[in-house]
């Protein structure tokens, strides 16, 4: 698996970055749901010099311009609810992408901290000979992000498959890299220390989900 983390190199990623995180900033919903799409925008720039282009020629009023465009069709897929802002952000610079949702959740059986992986909700185009994107603002275990993409591919074949995520953990990192196939880009916005006895990320920034859009019942 190709692994990019883009916060290695400074830019204005870091400075949303320390915002979506800062205790002082993030309680308003509106600019961290903003924040959050900001940073799907600048992870959709770097993401685009990954993919695949081919040479085209353009009509302008006063002649013709040779330049390139994006060879393959792309879908975009978030994972519900935390996801959305961030797709929107990658939404606004792939803007005649395919996108799908699917809902992915821990559920708690025995009321304990242990927790299986549940996956509901499902509204994905078609995925064939296209390039999909996976997005999850957080990689905690990993296990959502695997659970999705198993369902992803049993609706067909893509040619390339790319996870962006906003925060990601060395441990969910690894749980990808076991069960993720070798051609897969993994991108990091920034990586963090370690997940906790409850799997919560560590500094992490809390639950984006509530963040975006209000606690859950």
């Amino acid at each position: 698996m190709q692994i990019h983390i883009l916060s290695e190199n400074n830019s204005i990623l870091n400075h949303f970055l320390g915002q979506i995180r800062n205790v002082d900033v993030h309680k308003d919903s509106m600019r961290f749901r903003r924040n959050i799409e900001r940073i799907g925008e600048i992870m959709s720039y770097e993401l685009s010099k990954e993919l695949s282009y081919k040479n085209v020629e353009i009509q302008t009023p006063l002649g013709i311009k040779k330049t390139t465009e994006i060879n393959d069709p792309i879908v975009l897929c978030s994972i519900l609810r935390a996801g959305l802002p961030l797709h929107q952000g990658f939404l606004n610079y792939f803007d005649s992408a395919e996108n799908g949702f699917i809902s992915a959740f821990r559920h708690h059986p025995n009321n304990d901290d242990y927790f299986e992986i549940k996956v509901d909700y499902q509204a994905v185009a078609d995925i064939n000979k296209k390039n999909v994107l996976l997005l999850d603002p957080m990689l905690a275990t990993g296990q959502s992000i695997i659970a999705v993409y198993n369902k992803l591919m049993e609706r067909g074949n893509p040619k390339e498959i790319h996870i962006a995520v906003v925060i990601a953990t060395p441990e969910g990192i690894a749980h990808l890299e076991d069960h993720l196939p070798e051609n897969c880009h993994l991108w990091i916005a920034t990586l963090d220390d370690s997940l906790d006895a409850k799997n919560y990320i560590v500094p992490g920034l809390g639950d984006a989900g509530d963040l975006a859009y209000g606690p859950k019942l």
